[in-house]
């Protein structure tokens, strides 16, 4: 491999000879660690022409060095940093030239910015904490395949500069996708692609919100769509969640002691319980947001993966106000690599948020998106979906039956009715948190139910993600569980009961 030209600032103004500044710049970034022992340098000369200097300095300088000790020469080689130093001379490691950009900075980092990260696990875990899809059945070669088409097709328009509302082909054939299966009024002009639904939060919230704004979010929901909204300068505040979603009564009573900018909330499969919002609560929700003009940020993460029954309409689908905001996402669908989102909104919040867009991004992979538009305009994407609801369902039967054969009465779970993930509940006795560290311990990784609490609380529950993983992979994370539940200091004959019964 070719290694990148190493710089040399010289200085013809200086009355020290060029040559001696070459080999004193040599020596010091020698010195400095930030030319290796046994690194090539430039031949005599590359490192003249680009200098601009005469090929005569530049040997005079490695001379030098070489009579110095520091560099040594190669028959029909080359010029290289000696291996053996001079005697006597220091070299600062390149550890402590890293260190410098490790160590504090020297100005003020201001306020801590919130993060809903979840944690790596090692090597080897059988992770069942993220409702995340199998990327491994993504359509990669069909995705390879648009690719090529997109680019041969009109390569030139998609490496340069393209609409930062997202490129036209794929908000259509999204804005197409969201009116039959969702029966949103979209359109091109309506829908505006991200990078992942994240993005598609903090331009709303960045677009809507500002320093004391209130926005209620549900009580046990989504660390990442909090951290979005906090940026802001927004005040949070929970709202009770139940067996049927967001308590809309208690949301109706803070509405009436404080003014409410905004509601955010998963209505679909709600986040982490995978509750559907009723019928009722959902038009109760939407006159309550048209009466005290309050924006609803709907964020319907997974609606493709509904299997039981048909899927629940957007909140959007009967919004006669304007005061929906929806948010979707192709990650679920692919991988969360491509980083493929979008939203909903009326052409004045586009407007707004592609303003936003243009200064700090100026726009998406033109590229990329024309590829994923060729996926739907072929059919590639819904045979892909399809395919990929049917072994999810499969999955999601596998892992339930798994933790009642290994978990027993010490795990209380049932089949949800759509989503990429279980909520379990457990029994009250368990330490959850110790649960999970002895759960790596024998390779398997969960998370604690209070991680989704807005106040961090305890929550006798577990959020199980089963797509990621094959059947008989869940099978085995379910049997892991159960011999880290065996490992924990028996607090009850139920829980000993319970932990035998795997």
């Amino acid at each position: 491999m070719r290694s990148w030209q190493h710089t040399v600032v010289l200085d013809a103004s200086r009355s020290e000879p060029l040559f001696l500044q070459l080999s004193e710049a040599l020596q010091h970034d020698i010195r400095a660690g930030l030319l290796r022992p046994g690194t090539r340098l430039p031949g005599s000369r590359t490192l003249a022409g680009s200098l601009g200097i005469h090929r005569n300095t530049v040997l005079a300088g490695y001379g030098e060095l070489i009579a110095q000790g520091w560099l040594c020469t190669r028959p029909a080689g080359g010029t290289f940093v000696a291996r053996d130093l001079p005697p006597g001379a220091t070299r600062v490691p390149r550890e402590r030239i890293r260190s410098r950009l490790a160590a504090a900075p020297g100005f003020p980092l201001g306020p801590p910015i919130p993060t809903a990260r979840i944690p790596d696990f090692p090597a080897g875990v059988l992770v069942v904490a993220k409702g995340a899809p199998d990327v491994r059945r993504m359509p990669a070669a069909e995705l390879s395949r648009a690719y090529r088409r997109a680019l041969a097709r009109h390569g030139r328009s998609l490496l340069g500069y393209g609409d930062p509302r997202g490129h036209p082909r794929l908000r259509a054939a999204l804005a197409e996708m969201l009116a039959s299966t969702r029966a949103l009024p979209a359109s091109a002009e309506t829908v505006f692609v991200t990078r992942g639904s994240q993005m598609a939060l903090d331009l709303i919230a960045r677009a809507l919100l500002g320093p004391g704004d209130v926005v209620a979010v549900e009580g046990l929901g989504h660390p990442g769509a909090w951290a979005a909204l906090r940026l802001t300068g927004a005040s949070l505040v929970p709202v009770p969640v139940d067996a049927h979603g967001v308590n809309v009564a208690a949301l109706a009573s803070l509405v009436e002691q404080r003014p409410l900018r905004a509601i955010y909330l998963t209505p679909h499969h709600q986040f982490p319980t995978t509750s559907v919002l009723p019928a009722a609560r959902r038009m109760a929700l939407l006159e309550l947001a048209r009466q005290h003009r309050t924006v609803i940020i709907e964020d319907d993460y997974d609606h493709e993966f509904h299997y039981d029954g048909r899927p629940v309409l957007p909140l959007a689908s009967r919004d006669e106000a304007g005061v929906v905001i929806y948010v979707g996402t192709l990650s679920k669908v692919l991988a969360p690599g491509l980083r493929i989102g979008y939203l909903v909104a009326p052409q004045a919040v586009i407007a707004r948020i592609t303003e936003l867009r243009v200064a700090t991004d100026l726009q998406g992979d033109q590229a990329h998106e024309c590829a994923v538009a060729e996926l739907f305009e072929d059919g590639d994407l819904v045979r892909h979906v399809r395919r990929m609801r049917r072994m999810y369902r499969s999955r999601r039967d596998a892992l339930v039956e798994a933790l009642r054969r290994h978990l027993g009465s010490a795990i209380h779970v049932a089949p949800a009715a759509g989503g990429m993930a279980l909520w379990a509940r457990t029994d009250p006795a368990l330490d959850l948190d110790r649960w999970a560290e002895l759960g790596v311990e024998h390779g398997v990784g969960f998370l604690p139910g209070r991680r989704y609490a807005f106040d961090g609380g305890p929550v006798h529950a577990l959020r199980l993600g089963f797509t990621p993983l094959e059947e008989q992979e869940l099978e085995e994370a379910a049997s892991r569980m159960a011999a880290a539940l065996r490992a924990m200091a028996p607090r009850s004959s139920h829980l000993r009961d319970a932990s035998q019964s795997s």
